[in-house]
Formats: C-alpha cells, structure tokens, sequence
C-alpha cells in the first residue's frame, strides 16, 4: 500500500510517496521535456520516496519542473507491493509551481490564478495609471524561454545601463532568465504590473493577451528570423479576419528590427508595417557567433571536443504539433559517425516530447539557439530561418525537403527559389543527407554561399546589440 502528499521543504516542492515493505530500487517522474529521481529512505517494513519537483538542466540551477503531465515510474527491485499511489491530490500551490496527483499522473503548472481572478487583473491592467518605470518588459517566443534577440539586447542593456529594471516574461519558472533579471510568470499580477509599467516592450512575437498602450511606452519588435517562406498577409488563402489581426496587431509597434535589407522589405510589407522606424542592423542574438567557439556548451551538453556535430533544426508544421519524423537521429548519428542534436521548432517545445537514442541529444528545450549553432560542425533544416544565422559561420549547411512540393504550393510559399539560392546540398531523404554529408564536398558550394552571405548577413558583424541598445539609450526609451 502506498500513499502520497505535497510538501514545501525549506522553499523546495516535493512530491512524497510513502510505502510498505522492502523500498523500490528506484523512483522517476518522467515528463515529456524532464524527468527526476526521488531520495530513498528506509529499509525494512516501510519506505519513502521524495521526489523534489525541480530539476537542473544543461548545467543551469535547479528550477521547478515545466508545466505538463509527469508519469510516475517505480522500478520495483525487491519490492513486492510498490506501487503509484492510488488517491488522488487535489491542486497544491508550493513553491514556484501548483501541482496535482490525478491517481495516474502528476500535472505541474504556473502558480497563477484562476480564470476568474485573470479578468479581474486584466480590467486593473487597462485602467493602470501609476508612473511608467524605467524598465524594460523582454518576452521571446511567449515566454517560453529567455532567447533570441531579446536575450542580447538584455545582455548588452544590463552591460551598459544596470539602472535598468528588467522584467522577462515566463510561461512558468522552469524558464530560466538572465542574471539580475525579474521572471515574472503570464497570468499573475506581477506580470500584468510589469507589462503596464515598463517604459520599453522587446518581444519577438505577437502581444498576446489584451494590450493597451500607455503614454510613453513604446514596443520594440525584433520578430524572431529572416523569412523564407510566406508569413502573415503573404500566407496563401489567408482568411480577411485574420489579415486585421495581422494589422491590429503591427500597429501596436513602434520600431521593428530587421537582420538585413532583404529582411526589412519583406517584413514591413507582410506586417504592413508602413512609415515607421525600421532598424536595420543584424541580428543581436548572432553577435555571439563572431566570438563563441562553442566549447562551454559542448561541456554542458556532455559532448567531446573532437566528436562531429550535426545540428538538426527544422521548422514547424501548420498541420502538426510535433516536430517532423524526417529523420531518425540514431540512424543518422550511426551513419554519419557524429552526434546528432535535435532542436524542434519553439513551437513544437510544450507538445513535443525529447527524442532519445545513441549520440542523439534533444535540445528543444535548450534556451539559446545562438549557442547550439555555435557548437555544431553542420546544420541540417528544411525551411526555418535558423538557415540565415548560421551563414554567419560558413560551415556547411544541408536542406532536407520531403515535402517540398507540398509545403512551398499548399501550406506556406516562398519568397525566393530555395532550389535555386541554397548554399548546400538539398536533398529528399535521409539515405540522400548521409551520403551528402559524408561525400559532397562543401566547397562547390563556395560562390553561392558568399553570394548568401552578402544578402543576408552583410550587418551580422558581432556588434549588432550594440548599435540596437545605442539606438533604444540615444532615443530615450529608457535612461542610463
């Protein structure tokens, strides 16, 4: 018989699960992007298992598990009788997190409120008249990690300006944010306050929630790549709501920034962002790609000095949450003697699962691309605009498109020939990527890739965050 309850020791969740008889050998909760063991006590006629509900990951401090559902594994060992407790725990609010035991699984989430109390704080919001702060409320890909450009611009802000206050939006604590920053977790008061009281907004999507300007805030909108294929009012058949949203939405920003010329044309023109402030100059969150060797992330992720790396990054699916199964990365890290990283689009972060199998590492979840880029020795991806940033390298890069037909003509379109432009290889399968990999040589590829280059990365020079926060310090968004 085994029974189960909710503990706060000394600021730490813990999930308890206590039984009788000889203990387990082992006790996991395993989630789709996390999983932790439990402390074991006792021997003899009873046992404990707990189960701290935080985990560190990638070398960073231990934060509280991502929101989702864990399953309960008891590897039994001598025991006769352990097994997951039975009664269910209604929603427990502890440290960082809320948690509940349903009798077969264990649901963590934010420690916001309910949906009730969300109108409430959402009608204080738009009424807010207190004094705007000096400070700046940073959100990448809706709170599900600290990256992206918004990462570097922090960066460089808290470098040259600490006086700043800096609040990052958080879908939940697992997200770890930079250093003296402020988490402020979408949905509670804080992050409503932080929202209505910051001078300066850096997001790299779309606002979510209601918004409502306040004088003298002003938005930074960074957006998140370099577009190859069709976004916003260019998506084919796109619905007439959805184009207003498209426009309500752009009119809520007051500068957009753009990686390259080419970026800005298509942008302002998908956005109709018409007849404001356009900054053009590289991308912040490639800055570290002039400097990084990759070496203290290849420690982080467990990899050799010497092992080759391949990077696969491709991008989401309107017709899917996951991440595409074009490619079995056990297969491929055994054919290609190499260690496969898989990185799914930030969309597909809170429906995937890791993937899991020999020299293959999941690093969905790992929050700074920028770094992984760093470290890989090649980068495989089908349309994402991960294919712009790591150009910044020259090294080579391989296009694996099964679907192309279907996803240029029915799903999304293209600005520009991809067939055409692409500095390496495309290929239609993995049998095609290994041999590509293993005997073209990147070189043939020479002129067409500095021909990419000049286009797309000619302001990618590594002092990008720079010129952006010069630019926010020089126009007073904030103040030194």
């Amino acid at each position: 018989m085994t029974d189960a309850r909710f503990l706060d020791d000394g600021g730490v969740p813990v999930f308890e699960i206590t039984g009788t008889g000889a203990r387990p050998a082992s006790v996991t909760l395993i989630g789709r992007r996390a999983r932790v063991s439990a402390r074991l006590y006792g021997r003899g006629r009873t046992w404990r298992a707990e189960v701290p509900l935080r985990a560190a990951r990638w070398g960073g401090p231990e934060l509280p598990l991502p929101t989702g559902e864990y399953r309960l594994s008891i590897e039994t060992g001598e025991a006769t009788d352990a097994a997951p407790p039975g009664a269910a725990i209604s929603l427990t609010v502890l440290p960082g997190l809320r948690a509940a035991w349903t009798g077969a699984t264990l649901r963590v989430g934010p420690p916001v409120d309910t949906a009730e109390a969300q109108a409430a704080l959402e009608k204080e919001y738009a009424r807010r008249r207190e004094p705007l702060e000096n400070a700046v409320f940073f959100e990448s890909f809706y709170g599900r990690n600290a990256s992206c450009n918004p990462l570097a611009i922090d960066r460089e802000l808290a470098r040259v300006a600490p006086g700043v206050t800096r609040y990052w939006s958080v879908v939940d604590l697992s997200v770890q944010v930079p250093p003296g920053a402020v988490a402020v977790v979408e949905g509670s008061p804080e992050w409503w306050r932080a929202r209505g009281v910051a001078r300066l907004l850096v997001v790299n999507d779309w606002l979510r929630r209601r918004f409502v300007r306040r004088r003298g805030q002003v938005v930074l909108q960074t957006w998140h790549g370099t577009p190859l294929k069709r976004l916003a009012l260019h998506r084919p058949g796109f619905d007439p709501r959805r184009a207003a949203a498209v426009v309500r939405e752009a009119l809520r920003w007051n500068v957009l920034l753009a990686q390259s010329p080419y970026a800005a044309c298509v942008l302002t023109k998908a956005y109709a962002f018409l007849r404001r402030p356009v900054w053009i100059e590289g991308y912040p969150r490639n800055d570290v790609l002039r400097t990084d060797d990759g070496a203290r992330t290849r420690r982080a992720l467990g990899i050799g000095a010497d092992e080759r790396v391949l990077l696969y990054a491709p991008t989401w699916r309107d017709d899917r949450e996951a991440i595409v199964d074009f490619v079995d990365p056990t297969a491929l890290a055994r054919a290609t003697d190499s260690v496969v990283l898989v990185r799914g689009h930030s969309r597909t972060l809170l429906p995937g699962e890791d993937a899991r199998g020999p020299r293959v590492i999941d690093v969905t979840g790992y929050p700074d691309t920028a770094r992984l880029l760093a470290v890989a020795d090649a980068l495989i991806t089908d349309y994402s605009s991960v294919m712009f940033d790591f150009s910044i390298t020259g090294k080579p890069m391989y296009f694996l498109v099964p679907d192309l037909e279907h996803y240029r003509g029915a799903q999304r379109g293209f600005y520009f020939d991809l067939l055409d432009a692409a500095p390496g290889p495309v290929v239609r399968t993995q049998e095609e990527l290994a041999r590509a990999i293993g005997e073209v040589d990147p070189s043939i590829f020479a002129e067409r890739y500095a021909r990419w280059q000049r286009i797309f990365n000619a302001r990618d020079d590594g002092r990008a965050s720079e010129r952006v926060v010069a630019r926010i310090l020089d126009q007073g968004f904030v103040d030194r």
